[in-house]
């Protein structure tokens, strides 16, 4: 694929932002050399306009000089304003690389890039994509993990997948490149556990597995980091929604994610919500909405315990709710 003139690389994690720098301007260096086609600005010195001016120059060797601008966040609209002006009309012989960081990106940068290169999203995609991104990163690596080992990777990194470069660093300079990982080689060098996601607490609550819902809630409070009263407040919003489906006249999952006001974005939260009402049913749905009450009073004090075991006694008690619900049905199938 022939370079672009320019491109913005963003992500929440600083080491897959780093990795993705990293393995673009090896794309575009190719076979030439780095140390002369490419240029660094970095810290707070550098300015727009030195920024501009580096693009505006022609390589000095070779046929493209490559132009590295990191946290680019630090600009203002208006600081951005003469780039902007740049990109309209760029140095064919030049790719500029900005790197995301020190603030939010301008709009106004983000589009113009969008429109004379392409925008790198060096994140994490949610749900499904997640698996598969992790895949993918395994396959990329310098070991080679079986199933096993690849599913303790990504159940013990969580939402901490920025330490997956550095976990494959480790395997490979312990075991060699292209070694073969199972669970016995990878568990001395796994480190510890990463945090998780809220709705991996969430899920386990639906499916009334309470060892597991209680594990995850132990994550969230630990390398996490949450506080218990956010752990509660998402709680809180998972039952809600199931609420106000309770008894509603919606048939699908479309006429649930308008009710809850998610039709604008995606609507598969409102679809799991609407599957777990009617597992649920009223009265446990009541029950639990009481739950979340009392631990609400008894983090906030009204009961001499720390909130961790209010937290825990709570996902307990909601996972057995679920729990219930299956076991009565499975006694009355019986019947």
């Amino acid at each position: 694929m022939a370079p672009l003139p320019a491109y913005l690389v963003r992500g929440d994690q600083p080491a897959l932002l780093a990795d993705a720098v990293k393995h673009l301007v090896a794309e575009l260096v190719d076979a030439g050399d780095a140390g002369v086609m490419t240029e660094e600005l970095s810290g707070d010195e550098y300015t727009v306009a030195a920024l501009v001016d580096a693009a505006q120059t022609p390589p000095f060797f070779g046929d493209r000089r490559i132009v590295v601008a990191r946290d680019v966040g630090r600009f203002s609209t208006h600081d951005v304003a003469p780039l902007v002006v740049y990109l309209r009309d760029p140095l064919p012989t030049t790719s500029i690389v900005l790197v995301a960081g020190g603030g939010q990106v301008a709009r106004a940068l983000i589009e113009a890039v969008r429109k004379a290169g392409h925008v790198v999203d060096a994140g994490v995609p949610g749900g499904r994509g997640r698996s598969t991104w992790l895949a993918a990163k395994l396959k990329e690596g310098p070991v080679r993990l079986d199933a096993r080992a690849a599913a303790m990777v990504g159940e013990h990194l969580g939402e901490d997948v920025d330490r997956l470069g550095s976990l494959l660093e480790m395997l490979a300079s312990a075991y060699g490149q292209g070694a073969r990982i199972g669970p016995e080689e990878l568990a001395p060098l796994l480190g510890g556990a990463g945090s998780v996601a809220p709705w991996d607490l969430t899920d386990a609550i639906d499916r009334g597995e309470t060892a597991v819902a209680l594990r995850v809630l132990r994550r969230l409070i630990g390398p996490g980091d949450r506080h218990p009263l956010v752990i509660l407040a998402t709680l809180h919003t998972h039952f809600a929604r199931m609420l106000r489906l309770d008894g509603a006249d919606v048939a699908d999952e479309a006429g649930a994610a308008a009710l809850l006001g998610m039709s604008g974005g995606s609507t598969y939260p409102a679809k799991k919500a609407l599957l777990q009402v009617r597992r649920l049913g009223h009265a446990p749905l009541a029950r639990a909405i009481a739950l979340l009450a009392e631990a609400d009073l008894a983090i906030k004090g009204a009961v001499d315990w720390p909130p961790d075991v209010v937290l825990e006694v709570l996902v307990a008690r909601l996972s057995g709710l679920t729990r219930g619900v299956a076991q009565r049905a499975t006694s009355a199938q019986v019947r």
